[in-house]
């Protein structure tokens, strides 16, 4: 948002306009009188929750509907931009790295976590190798249950080397994204090397998702890396087949 807004330009909690409504057609009007013009950045999400008086959950649904309606881009990483002929040069790769918050708001759903384990423990030899450190080196582990407007999609174990972000001991994951929380941490997450195979479900698994032991669910594997082909952390996640589907493309080249 500009610096300078008129005193009528404000969110009022007793608005008959749900507050994230309001929000969206503050940020229009914004764009409407130049003060935003295309290509340009909006300020990083704590300073327009603070600008609007909103809660962050209230703002996302604000920015991800100006999304839906092709006033806003959401770049992972960089922010926010206002749609426009002079928006900054695509950099993602051509299936770009979405956390499953990014993903969620995207599709204009809700995620939310249930936190199965949220601990710092010594990396074993398997660990330490995929990471790039040292054997015994902490590791931040976190495992959560995803859920989309409340149904289980899947679980998610991701470890960090804890000396990357020593903060996320501190954090609420219930509905916090790690994507976020280690991009304020000042990390690169360039690329995911990803693995995708079917199996089934075992019983933690099967009892997390509530479907069947051995019922068909997909697993992805990967290592996020950094511009410098660092490693900064781990993701295996189990999704429930039946709630997620996977788009890709596949380009020939020519002869």
């Amino acid at each position: 948002m500009s610096d300078e807004m008129s005193s009528s330009a404000s969110i009022r909690p007793d608005n008959p306009e749900p507050m994230w409504l309001q929000a969206v057609n503050l940020i229009k009007a914004e764009i409407a009188s130049g003060a935003l013009e295309p290509g340009m950045r909006l300020p990083p999400e704590r300073e327009l929750c603070q600008q609007l008086a909103i809660s962050r959950v209230t703002l996302r649904k604000a920015l991800s509907q100006l999304v839906e309606q092709g006033v806003l881009r959401s770049s992972h990483g960089r922010g926010w931009y206002v749609a426009g002929t002079a928006a900054p040069p695509a950099k993602d790769w051509p299936n770009s790295l979405e956390s499953f918050t990014e993903t969620a708001r995207r599709m204009g759903l809700s995620a939310t976590s249930r936190i199965l384990r949220a601990e710092v423990l010594p990396a074993n030899l398997d660990e330490a190798e995929r990471l790039v450190v040292a054997p015994g080196s902490p590791l931040f582990h976190l495992e959560r249950v995803r859920l989309l407007d409340g149904v289980p999609i899947a679980v998610d174990v991701s470890k960090v080397p804890a000396q990357l972000a020593p903060h996320l001991t501190e954090k609420d994951f219930t509905t916090g994204s790690l994507y976020e929380e280690l991009v304020e941490a000042g990390l690169d997450l360039r690329r995911a090397d990803t693995t995708i195979q079917a199996t089934g479900a075992d019983p933690h698994i099967a009892k997390n998702l509530d479907i069947d032991v051995d019922k068909p669910i997909l697993v992805m594997d990967q290592v996020v890396v950094d511009s410098n082909e660092r490693p900064l952390f781990t993701s295996t996640i189990r999704y429930s087949g039946e709630r997620y589907r996977l788009r890709t493309f596949f380009a020939r080249g020519g002869a």
